[in-house]
């Protein structure tokens, strides 16, 4: 709930209490230059009308913050407010004017002076009310729009973290399904090489598991557990494919989103080593270039191979992620020339 801004820190209610005496400093200087009315019964009303007004705006508040613009009409607003104006002004004139009575004894010279003043009081104590009431108003309503804007910040952040974990989770069951299947073939046929999947496949999971929750990590972890997925895969094609790692050594300690390698060679083992009798090179290239990481993972195919069919999730996935985590949305291209298909990743280098 919003407060009084005035009492939320010392600070503030320093300054808000400082305002009031020079503006009390002020008013004596007034009185006793201009009116003429000696310095006693100056300092007198200046303090006492100045600090009851200090002690009474910080109540303003509560009209401010109980008859919002949302719930009455505007008319009804300034009707509520004045009439508000008018009763504090009363109650403030009065409470004033008896303890000034009676610091200075009854003086009728007081008297006087303060019904030939008595007009620009009011409207002096109705105007103080309304710029009190305004001032909170205003920072009742920025106050508002600020916690707004955390709250669809924080909103966007739950959204887009979910999109992720959900992106994610479509990738890995489609990795781990081809592998259940291949190792249940495997062991028909060559059970040390079942066994040896198995074992390399729960060493990739278990990497998965560990680093679930990570949004990104380096890119010799991410190397680490690419090289695992390969191993599983050649036992699967053996000397189908062969894989080329070329990877400058400042690019591994950069920051790349989790698991944005391993579907991308998955694609092309799908797609390139799985549709042709010829060996297909597998090529990473990794290098700085301006301000991006650049990826590339490259493989040669067979033009007149019949393409598989695929839904795409992988390739759609790569791009939704680096979209969501990088607000980008060129930094995956897709490109095929003299039968080599190649992905580019640009990785921002100040993610």
């Amino acid at each position: 709930m919003i407060s009084n801004p005035i009492l939320q820190n010392f600070r503030n209610f320093n300054i808000y209490f400082l305002f009031w005496i020079i503006l009390s400093v002020i008013d004596i200087l007034l009185f006793t230059l201009f009116i003429r009315i000696n310095f006693t019964t100056a300092l007198a009303d200046s303090l006492i009308f100045n600090l009851l007004l200090c002690g009474m705006g910080l109540s303003f508040w509560y009209p401010a913050r109980y008859i919002p613009f949302e719930k009455f009409e505007l008319l009804k607003i300034f009707f509520k407010h004045g009439v508000g104006g008018i009763i504090a002004s009363a109650i403030w004139l009065t409470i004033g004017f008896y303890i000034i009575k009676s610091i200075l004894n009854d003086d009728s010279n007081y008297e006087k002076f303060f019904l030939e003043t008595l007009p620009w009081r009011i409207v002096i104590g109705i105007l103080f009310y309304f710029l009190l009431t305004s001032f909170y108003y205003i920072v009742i309503y920025y106050t508002g729009f600020q916690e707004r804007i955390v709250a669809e910040s924080e909103l966007k952040n739950l959204v887009t973290a979910a999109e992720l974990k959900s992106l994610k989770f479509q990738i890995n069951p489609h990795f781990i399904f081809n592998s259940l299947n291949s190792m249940s073939a495997l062991t028909m046929i060559d059970a040390e090489k079942a066994k040896s999947m198995i074992l390399k496949l729960a060493d990739f999971l278990r990497y998965t598991l560990a680093n679930n929750e990570k949004q990104q990590n380096k890119l010799s972890e991410e190397l680490k557990n690419l090289r695992l997925y390969l191993d599983i895969e050649k036992i699967r094609f053996e000397d189908k494919f062969d894989f080329i790692e070329e990877v400058n050594p400042e690019c591994k300690d950069v920051l790349v989103p989790n698991m944005i390698l391993q579907p991308l060679f998955e694609n092309a083992i799908k797609h390139a080593v799985y549709e042709t009798l010829e060996k297909v090179t597998l090529r990473l290239i990794c290098r700085k270039e301006n301000d991006f990481t650049k990826i590339i993972i490259e493989n040669n195919y067979d033009p007149a191979a019949a393409p598989s069919k695929g839904t795409g999730t992988g390739l759609k996935n790569i791009s939704s992620r680096l979209l969501l985590i990088y607000r980008q949305n060129n930094l995956m291209e897709v490109k095929k020339e003299n039968n080599i298909f190649r992905i580019i990743l640009f990785i921002p280098c100040n993610n």
